[in-house]
C-alpha cells in the first residue's frame, strides 16, 4: 500500500486491520440500486455508504448544488454508526473507477481521517464475496470536525480564480463539457474558461490509476502547473473528487467546487459556454 492506494492483494491480507467501505452508487439508479448491488455481493465485512443518504446534505438547502456536503455533525454521526473511529484507516471502493469512492476519500481526508482507495475497485477483487446487509459494528464515539475552508471554493471564488488566470478543471465526460448532452442538470455546457479533464482519463485500460508521471503529463496538458492550486468541479461535486485524488497522486493539492455545475446553473445569470474550447 501507499498513503493513497492499496491493491486487492494487500486488502485481502490486511482486511481485519482496516474498515472497508463500499461506495457504489449511480446518478440514475440512486440509493435503491446501490443497496441492491451491495446486498447481491460485496467485499466481506464492508460497510455500505450511500452518496445521497450518507455523503451529502439536502440539495440546494444544506449547501450549494445537488450534493452539498452534509453538516459536519451528521457526517460524524454516520461514521460513528459504522463503528469508524478517528484513527481507523478506511479503504473505499466502488464499481465506477473510483469516481464515487473518491467522494468518501475527499471527505475523510478533509477532516484529517485516514482513507485510501482500492486500486481497480471491486473489479480488482478476486477473493470471496459476502451477500446480504452490512454486518453491525459497535458504534464509535462521535468526533465532529468542520469542513476546512481552504479545501473548498464557491461560485464567486471560481469566477475570481478564472479572472486571475487559475486553472479550473471540469471532470465531467467530454459530451457534457461540450454541451452536446446534459442528462441531469437543466442547462448544458461548461463554465467559461474551464478546461475539460474527464475523470475516466486518470485511469488506464485496466481500470487502475495511471502512474504519477502519466498523471502529471495528463494534467499538465490541460494547463495545470506548480504556480497555482487547481480547482475541480463536475456535475454536483462527487466525481470531481477523483480529479482531486489523482492530482494528489502527483503531489499536488486541489480545491473542490462543492456545488459544481448544478450550483453554477442554478443562478441563470451566470455565463455558460459550449463547444470544445474553454
Amino acid at each position: 500500500m501507499n498513503e493513497l492506494l492499496v491493491d486487492a492483494a494487500w486488502l485481502d491480507t490486511h482486511r481485519d486491520e482496516v474498515v472497508t467501505a463500499d461506495v457504489r452508487w449511480s446518478a440514475t439508479g440512486g440509493t435503491a440500486d446501490a443497496e441492491r448491488a451491495f446486498e447481491a455481493g460485496h467485499i466481506p465485512g464492508a460497510a455500505f455508504f450511500d452518496v445521497d443518504r450518507d455523503l451529502a446534505g439536502v440539495p440546494f438547502i444544506d449547501g450549494p448544488g445537488r450534493h452539498p456536503l452534509p453538516d459536519p455533525r451528521r457526517f460524524a454521526e454516520t461514521l460513528a454508526s459504522h463503528g469508524i473511529r478517528g484513527t481507523d484507516r478506511v479503504v473505499a471502493y466502488d464499481d465506477s473507477g473510483g469516481s464515487v469512492a473518491a467522494r468518501l476519500w475527499w471527505m475523510l481526508d478533509a477532516v484529517g481521517r485516514p482513507c485510501v482507495l482500492l486500486d481497480g475497485g471491486l473489479a480488482a477483487w478476486h477473493g470471496a464475496m459476502e451477500t446480504g446487509r452490512a454486518a453491525s459494528r459497535h458504534v464509535a464515539e462521535v468526533d465532529v470536525r468542520p469542513w476546512p475552508g481552504d479545501r473548498l471554493i464557491d461560485a464567486d471564488g471560481v469566477a475570481k480564480a478564472l479572472a486571475a488566470g487559475d486553472v479550473v478543471l471540469d471532470a465531467r465526460v467530454p459530451e457534457r463539457y461540450r454541451g452536446d448532452t446534459e442528462p441531469i442538470d437543466p442547462v448544458a455546457g461548461h463554465i467559461p474558461g474551464t478546461r475539460s479533464a474527464p475523470f475516466p482519463q486518470v485511469l488506464g485500460a485496466d481500470g487502475r490509476f495511471l502512474s504519477p508521471r502519466e498523471l502529471s503529463e495528463h494534467f499538465e496538458a490541460v494547463g495545470v502547473n506548480d504556480r497555482t492550486t487547481p480547482i475541480a468541479y463536475c456535475g454536483s461535486g462527487v466525481t470531481a473528487s477523483l480529479d482531486v485524488f489523482a492530482l494528489r497522486l502527483t503531489g499536488r493539492n486541489a480545491r473542490l467546487y462543492e456545488g459544481s455545475w448544478s450550483d453554477w446553473v442554478h443562478d441563470r445569470s451566470r455565463p455558460v459556454a459550449t463547444g470544445v474550447e474553454p
